[in-house]
This record gives structure tokens, C-alpha cells and sequence, in this order.
């Protein structure tokens, strides 16, 4: 697509305008950006187009020129094979259920296991169970994913393959629901269901197809605004499709992956601390952290209270100390998912640990989501140099979820008060268990209001201006490229974004990805 796509040839382009947001105190009140061979050349007054006679000249009007926006946190290995999975994001009843299975069934002939998407346990009409896959398919395996990647359903001929059964005991981190007599339902939740992603996830992964769907997918992106994302949970077989994308010239946005076991949620990076590390690669696939969790993403490890009372949920990953010591004794940077304040204070507590152990080293750590938290651990975070990556998007499934309920001593979404302690904010999208659309994402996050009307701790609103920073630089500093793009400022890529406002909303009017415009409204 970034060269198909491209509709300004020419080696100079210069951008002129009175609304240039190039995030860099160097180089403010610019009216001027010119763009040589794919690179930001000069920036500033408009006395700058008299040294480039021939430059092509976009004339941006009332258009608001920014850095291209970078999702700091998404899957695009996996959202890519959305198209070929199953779908069952429209499924409400148990007939709606029989015919997206079996019409996936009949699509896909030979793979070994099925599986759908999108499953919505708030948006069902009934209990899913093993016995209700088993009654439309019983000699194949079938896989029924969550739409937050974090459990699944699955029918007898899956636990089967998984070698699940009534004396199974469950994992470390995750639990294999079971009914009375004792034998496994069908539910696998948070690590339980590590294998049933991977192995329902890997029929589909054939490179040249699964590059075609990764093209595609980003592809969307593109008229986001979006022109870079780090992929957050990127296996062994993503990293070397990425890796052969980007060798190809093939790839419509630059990714930074963050390495993961295919087995999803399990903290065992083993042999790939082998690899290449931390910052190998080149500005369109790079390795970035080594990715590790501290909880659940469903089953999310929370001890605070509501009104008074006490409550107490979910999974902690013991293993995470352990196997972040491992990564950064090989030079591995380091992301935790941490959802639940008890998820924040583990991840902060093996931050610390790993900064004892390497001082002075610039660890960039990352805290992934930061869901739950307090002033206690905002005050840590900022002392450790954490970067919150955070997703404003999530106001909208946690403000419906939690139905607008708080907690005494933490607050959901503390987007306002980790700023206002010094975390720096990178702004992602969590795509597919989110939309991707970072205007979209950024609206929730200053207006902190459901689609359903839910007002949400609206205190920890945040404006337009900062949520900018979260998806460029600040992005781009918790990926490590902060030399090669998140400002506009002369010898980065040029990689931008123009953007048109009408009232208070922006939206995309056009994306270039290397100087070339790869997508206009």
C-alpha cells in the first residue's frame, strides 16, 4: 500500500500552514515542514520554501498537521486472522450460535481446529458450555474466543486434544471451570486457556496468507491515522512474518513487536532471550520489550473496596519477578500487563526489583493498561520512570461494565492522576478487544462518557492536546523510537497525519507513511 497508495511522488514536499502541531519546543509556531526523500528535512518559518524551489507544496488550509499516530499497544498478528477465524460477534441465541459454527465448519474445511472470534458472555442470551458446542460440532475441535483474548469455550474434542479432563488440576494463573460431577465445562479462563490460543490460532497462520491478512489489516489502520504499532504479545512465528514483511517492503505501517510466547498470558520467554533483543531492527519492524503479565485481563487481581466492604478477585502470575530478571539480565526492556491494583503493585514491586539489580540503566519500563490504581502506586510508578500505556477506548466497556460504580481508595482509568504524578502516558488502543481509532479512543478519554450515557470518573479526563502526546511521542518513547518518529522535527521520518475538525470532533483527512500520501479522505 505505501507504494500502490502513494499519490505525491515527488522527492520534496513541503506542507504549509498556520496549524502545525510538531510536539517539539524547538521547533513551535512552524508554518512550514519539508519532507526530502522521506524525512522531515527543515522546519519552521515560511521563508524555508524559498531553499526548495522544487517542492512540491500541500497547502493544509484550516487542516492540523500532526506526527503520525502510534498504537502503543495492540495485536495485529492476531486481529489480521479476524477475516478467517469464525465470527461470533453478532451471535445472541443458541441458533445464531449453530449457524456461525457450522458456516465455519463448511469455510474451513482442513484446518485442525476451529475457531471463532468475538464472543460476548454481556451481549448472550445463554450459557455456553462444551455439551452446546458438541451439539452442532463433535468430531472437530472448536475454540470459541473471547473478545478480550483472555478466555475461551471449547467443546470435548478440544479438551481432548488439550489433554483436559476431570483430573487436569488447574494452571498457576487460570482455572478450568467444572461443573458438579467435577468434569470440565468447556470454560477456560486466563492461563487455562494459554494452549487452546495457541493451538486454535496456528492452522490459520500460514505466512503467505496470513501476510496478505496482515497487509489488509493494517491497511485500516492507515485511515486512522495510525502509521506504526506495537504489537503486544507477538509470537515467535509473528515476529519472523513481521520480520519478512518488513524485508519485503510489504508492510503498510512500521511495527514493534513485543516478544511473547505463543501460548498467550504464560510469562515463559525461554529460548527466545536467545534472539535479538531490546532495539534490534529498523524503523519498520523492530524488537521492542519482552512482554510479561502480573494478572488477568478477565479475572483481574483486585484487593480495594466499594462502599465500605471488601473485595477481593482474581489471578496473580507469581512467575513475573522471576522471569523479568531473566529478560533484562539479557538486556531485554520490560511491558507487564497489570490490570488490578494487586496486578499494579506486582509489577511495580518486580520493576523495582530489576532497577536494584541493573542501576543506572535506562529500563523504559512499561505498565501496560494500569486498569486499577491508586495514589500510592501513581507516586511509585512516576519515582521508577514508568510509562502508562493506557487506553482511553476502555472508558466505554468499563464505564458500561462497572455500570459507572467506583472504588473507595482507586479509581478505574486513572488517566488524569498518573499524569498529574509524572507518568508519561502512551496512548493505544488494545485492538481487537477495542477499537482501534485513536480519535475515537481519544473522544473517551475527554469526555469520559459511555455510548450508553455513563459518566465516568470524569475527573480523570485529560484534554485533546495531552491525549496527541500520549499517541506520538509519548508513544513513541515507550517504544524506544523516540530518534525516528513521535515530533515533527527535521531528520525523523515523516510519517504525519492531517487532520480536519468540525465542532469538537477531529477526524482524519490524510495519512503519510515516508513522505508519500497513502491515504486522503
Amino acid at each position: 500500500m505505501t507504494g500502490a497508495a502513494a499519490t505525491v511522488p515527488s522527492a520534496q514536499v513541503a506542507f504549509v500552514g498556520r496549524r502545525i502541531a510538531t510536539l517539539d519546543a524547538d521547533h513551535s509556531g512552524a508554518e512550514v515542514v519539508v519532507v526530502v526523500d522521506g524525512r522531515i528535512a527543515a522546519v519552521g518559518p515560511r521563508a524555508l520554501l524559498e531553499r526548495y524551489p522544487d517542492a512540491q507544496v500541500v497547502a493544509l488550509g484550516d487542516r492540523l498537521l500532526v506526527p503520525g499516530f502510534i498504537d502503543a499497544h495492540q495485536h495485529l498478528s492476531v486481529s489480521a486472522l479476524h477475516p478467517r477465524f469464525g465470527d461470533a460477534t453478532a451471535v445472541r441465541t443458541p441458533h445464531d450460535l449453530r449457524l456461525a459454527v457450522a458456516a465455519h465448519a463448511v469455510a474451513e474445511p482442513d484446518v485442525e481446529v476451529l475457531r471463532l472470534h468475538g464472543w460476548d458472555d454481556t451481549k448472550w442470551e445463554f450459557p455456553l458450555d462444551r455439551r452446546g458446542i458438541d451439539a452442532i460440532v463433535d468430531d472437530r475441535p472448536v475454540v470459541i474466543a473471547h473478545s478480550s483474548l483472555h478466555q475461551c469455550v471449547v467443546n470435548t474434542a478440544a479438551l481432548d486434544l488439550l489433554a483436559i479432563g476431570s483430573a487436569t488440576p488447574d494452571p498457576a494463573g487460570g482455572e478450568i471451570a467444572r461443573g458438579t460431577d467435577g468434569s470440565p465445562t468447556g470454560l477456560l479462563v486466563e492461563r487455562a486457556w494459554s494452549d487452546a490460543h495457541a493451538r486454535s490460532l496456528a492452522p490459520y497462520a500460514d505466512p503467505d496468507r496470513w501476510a496478505e491478512h496482515v497487509a489488509a489489516r493494517a491497511a485500516t489502520f492507515v485511515r486512522e491515522g495510525i502509521t506504526a504499532v506495537h504489537d503486544a504479545a507477538c509470537s515467535p512465528a509473528a515476529e519472523a512474518l513481521f520480520t519478512t514483511m518488513a524485508k519485503q517492503g510489504s508492510l503498510p505501517v512500521s511495527v514493534l513487536a513485543l516478544p511473547h510466547p505463543a501460548a498467550l498470558l504464560r510469562n515463559e520467554p525461554g529460548s527466545r532471550l536467545d534472539g535479538r533483543s531490546t532495539g534490534e531492527g529498523d524503523e519498520w519492524f523492530r524488537v521492542g520489550p519482552i512482554k510479561l503479565f502480573a494478572d488477568g485481563g478477565i479475572a483481574i487481581a483486585l484487593d480495594t473496596s466499594i462502599g465500605g466492604s471488601r473485595v477481593t478477585y482474581g489471578y496473580v502470575m507469581d512467575d513475573l519477578e522471576a522471569c523479568a530478571h531473566r529478560a533484562a539480565d539479557r538486556g531485554f526492556r520490560i511491558a507487564v500487563h497489570a490490570i488490578g491494583n494487586v496486578g499494579v503493585d506486582h509489577a511495580l514491586a518486580s520493576f523495582a526489583a530489576v532497577d536494584r539489580r541493573h542501576p543506572g540503566r535506562d529500563h523504559r519500563f512499561r505498565l501496560e493498561h494500569a486498569g486499577v490504581s491508586g495514589p500510592e502506586q501513581w507516586r511509585r510508578a512516576a519515582a521508577l520512570g514508568v510509562i502508562g500505556v493506557v487506553q482511553p477506548g476502555f472508558v466505554e466497556h468499563v464505564g458500561i461494565s462497572s455500570h459507572g460504580v467506583g472504588f473507595d481508595d482507586h479509581h478505574w482509568l486513572a488517566f488524569a492522576s498518573l499524569a498529574d504524578a509524572g507518568v508519561r502516558l502512551a496512548g493505544s488502543s488494545d485492538d481487537p478487544c477495542a477499537p482501534a481509532a485513536p480519535l475515537w479512543c481519544i473522544d473517551k478519554g475527554i469526555t469520559r462518557r459511555t455510548s450508553t450515557g455513563i459518566a465516568f470518573d470524569t475527573d480523570q479526563s485529560i484534554p485533546f492536546d495531552d491525549w496527541l502526546r500520549a499517541y506520538t511521542i509519548g508513544a513513541a518513547l515507550a517504544g524506544g523510537q523516540e530518534r525516528e518518529r513521535g515530533t515533527i522535527t527535521p531528520g525523523k521520518r515523516a510519517d504525519l497525519v492531517e487532520l480536519t475538525r468540525a465542532g469538537d470532533a477531529y477526524s482524519v483527512a490524510a495519512t503519510w507513511i515516508g513522505g508519500c500520501r497513502v491515504w486522503a479522505a
